[in-house]
């Protein structure tokens, strides 16, 4: 008998949902679950969805690292990225630098290098954070790194699509400014979500259940892409992946 999906196992393949039919998927440095979703996609796909991981030396084409993923993102080469957050609002906005008022911020965050030019010029960029609570997802992020939309004279071909966390998925309506409500994990009822969210989001009147990975996807991931992430994440692979 199968085991059922580990929580990493389960959101690489809501990620993975996510990215399916597009090109080409960049992942940055310290995201295992995102690099699990990509490589399953592109073993998938045969290679028509082609997976860059930063930090790897097999699957990472990048010879000069983040300042190449910033030119092909402005060549438009790139089609989906993984982003997170200190903090999200439900605009869309994420904070990379730290909570509290700037520069005297209270907690630092690791820096938003690079976050805003992506945001803006990669067409597809999920938010990954599994963590779902009024501290992480807050009314109005203390530091905007890089905001959710723009004004209309302003020219972005990129930004949110989707907010994936530990607790349900979250499409972003770019023309409304917000996020709707798409899936409740299994497991999770929606008012444990409102409750958990700071700020509004639309809900439909009925809302599915994220499908969990099929037998032939989940045996996948815990074979050929498990071998594939642990060249990059060993310790991921050999404790958040289960053995095929």
């Amino acid at each position: 008998m199968t085991a059922p999906p580990t929580t990493d196992e389960f959101l690489a393949c809501v990620l993975a949902r996510a990215i399916e039919g597009l090109g080409n998927v960049a992942v940055g440095t310290s995201s295992p679950v995102a690099a699990t979703a990509a490589l399953l996609i592109e073993e998938e796909s045969q290679g028509r969805t082609r997976a860059s991981i930063l930090g790897s030396r097999r699957y990472n084409p990048f010879n000069d690292g983040g300042s190449e993923i910033h030119d092909r993102a402005a060549q438009g080469r790139i089609d989906a990225f993984f982003l997170g957050g200190g903090q999200i609002d439900g605009e869309g906005n994420i904070n990379l630098v730290g909570t509290g008022s700037y520069p005297a911020v209270n907690t630092r965050f690791p820096g938003g290098y690079g976050s805003a030019f992506l945001y803006f010029l990669i067409p597809r960029v999920i938010l990954f954070r599994e963590e779902h609570s009024r501290r992480v997802l807050v009314p109005k992020v203390d530091f905007v790194s890089a905001p959710g939309t723009s004004p209309p004279s302003v020219h972005r071909t990129g930004g949110p699509h989707a907010l994936v966390t530990k607790l349900c998925v979250m499409a972003f309506d770019r023309d409304a400014g917000r996020f709707r409500l798409q899936s409740l994990h299994p497991g999770v009822e929606l008012e444990e979500v409102k409750e958990a969210t700071g700020f509004d989001f639309e809900i439909p009147s009925e809302v599915p259940r994220t499908p969990p990975p099929g037998p032939a996807r989940l045996a996948l991931i815990r074979g050929v892409v498990r071998e594939r992430v642990a060249e990059t994440y060993p310790e991921f692979a050999a404790t958040r992946i289960a053995a095929g």
